[in-house]
Order: C-alpha cells, then sequence, then structure tokens
C-alpha cells in the first residue's frame, strides 16, 4: 500500500462496521488517536452516539441491506474522497450442534458475516483501484482456522472470510491495495452475551422459531457451553478489546502488512492447531470435553 508522502497533510479516512460496542468501539477510537477521519457505523444510531461525541463520523448501516451499503459509501466518497480503509467487523456467533441450527440461522450467520463484508468489498473496490491505494481488513477469528464442535455455523462463516481474503489479496495486489485477516481468540465483550442468547433462541429474531431446535442428542454439548466460557467471553487467555482495535490500526498504517494477524498468545498457538492430523484433533475434543464435564 502507498502511503501519503511525508510533505502531504491529507487526513486518511477509513470506514468501520459493527461500532456499537466491542473490537468496532474500540478501534473507531484507536483510528481517532491515530488522526484518522473515521466513519463509524452500526444499525441503531443511538449505539455509537459516544463515539460521534468523541469526533467520529456516524452513519447508520445494516450489512445485509445492500442499499444502506451503497448509501454509506457513497456518502463517504462524496465528503472525502476515498476510502484509504474499509475495517469489516460486524458479525455475531451463531452456535449450537449443526444438526439443531436451522437452515434460515446459518443463512442469517452468513448474511452478516460473510455478504454483508462481501457487499462492502464490493462498494469501496472502484474506488481504490482508481486511487491504487488502500486497506481492506476482515476481523475473522481464530475459529477461521479451526472449528470446535458446537461452533459450525460460525465457524463456516469465519472459514469464508478467509478464503475470500486470500482469493481477494492477489486479486487486488496490482492495484496497490492491501487485505488483512485479524484474527481474534476470546475477547472481552458482549459477544458471549450475544452468542449465549443464539444457543437458547432468546435473542428477540423474528425467526426464533426457525433457529435452535434441541434434538436431545447434543446436551451435553449445551452443559458445556453454558457452564464455561472456552470459545467466548471471559475465559482463559481472552484480551481487551483494545488488543485487537491496536493490531487493527496498526495494519492500516503499515506500507507492507501482513497478510495474518493475530491478536494475543492464543490464538498464536491455536492456529497452529490446523497442522495436526485430524484423528489428533478429535482425539483433543474429546479429551477437552471430558476434562470440563
Amino acid at each position: 500500500m502507498a502511503l501519503p508522502s511525508e510533505t502531504s497533510n491529507v487526513q486518511r479516512t477509513v470506514l468501520i462496521t459493527g461500532c456499537s460496542s466491542g473490537i468496532g468501539r474500540a478501534t473507531a477510537r484507536a483510528f481517532l488517536e491515530e488522526d484518522w477521519t473515521v466513519y463509524a457505523t452500526a444499525r441503531n444510531p443511538a449505539d455509537i452516539q459516544t463515539l460521534g461525541e468523541a469526533g467520529c463520523e456516524l452513519a447508520t448501516l445494516d450489512v445485509t441491506d445492500g442499499d444502506d451499503v451503497e448509501r454509506v459509501v457513497d456518502r463517504v466518497l462524496d465528503e472525502e474522497g476515498a476510502i484509504d480503509c474499509l475495517v469489516n467487523n460486524a458479525g455475531y456467533g451463531q452456535f449450537g450442534p449443526l444438526e439443531d441450527v436451522s437452515t434460515a440461522r446459518v443463512h442469517e450467520q452468513f448474511d452478516v458475516n460473510v455478504y454483508g463484508p462481501h457487499r462492502l468489498i464490493r462498494a469501496v473496490l472502484p474506488a481504490m483501484r482508481r486511487e491504487r491505494d488502500g486497506t481492506i481488513i476482515n476481523v475473522s477469528s481464530v475459529l477461521g482456522r479451526i472449528a470446535l464442535p458446537g461452533t459450525g455455523a460460525y465457524a463456516g462463516s469465519k472459514h469464508a472470510i478467509e478464503a475470500m481474503s486470500d482469493a481477494l489479496r492477489n486479486e487486488v495486489a496490482e492495484y496497490d491495495v492491501d487485505v488483512v485477516v485479524v484474527e481474534p481468540g476470546p475477547v472481552r465483550t458482549n459477544f458471549a452475551d450475544r452468542a449465549s442468547r443464539e444457543v437458547d433462541g432468546s435473542d428477540g429474531n423474528e425467526q426464533d422459531d426457525a433457529g435452535i431446535d434441541r434434538s436431545g442428542a447434543y446436551e451435553e454439548f449445551y452443559r458445556v457451553f453454558e457452564d464455561t466460557q472456552l470459545i467466548a467471553g471471559d475465559g482463559p487467555g481472552s484480551v481487551e478489546p483494545e488488543v485487537v482495535a491496536d493490531a487493527i490500526c496498526n495494519a492500516a498504517s503499515a506500507t507492507q502488512p501482513p497478510a495474518r494477524v493475530q491478536p494475543g498468545t492464543l490464538p498464536r498457538i491455536a492456529v497452529l492447531a490446523r497442522f495436526l492430523p485430524d484423528p489428533m484433533l478429535d482425539a483433543a475434543y474429546g479429551f477437552l470435553t471430558k476434562v470440563t464435564s
């Protein structure tokens, strides 16, 4: 990515999705501290009002709405002339054994976590290619490299983001556009709370009646999920959202950012598990279930 010259006073602009809390909110503040022009977005503008008071430009954005995406991107380009960095952060976790998760819920998971970033990427790339400058940062997860029991829908969406990012990185290299995947492990946010609501079907979604349908075959999973924070939350190895935000901001500012970044020690170790033979991984999952029984 080509950075402005040292004599340039042009302020760089970042568009961030999912800024209502957690990683998105911390990322908006991190870019502000680095004197970027920050467009912070969320579905509910009330959730990001404090970011506006801190100096962010605010926009209402539902990443599942193509018209919303075009409206916001067009606004940023009209007001700033360019989008130097896109941070695809909006997302949530649909957990549960695959048999118990309805196809409607899997579709919703991919609509937010996969199709949403794809909509934003398609919207910003023409301007980035024209400027021959830009960085696209896709917030994935360590579960984008390995999948644990009960994470099939969520991990599947993050695996998709990983693959799309790998393809895109090479497709846009000739235009000096960088693509970075950020792979956090557990982060101390409200992510775990929403994940729990997705599992028990109490998230207020209009399609709850087509959501989690406990077959009775996986009660041990639900017990472990409810009793531990192994997948998300405040469990061992979890980090504050500011750690992830700093990694995102550093990647956006780097002249040659890495293809992947793992904020924290746990995800750097966990991604190595993908090199283990499948029987060994399966045995590890079985052992994990036993020690949490």
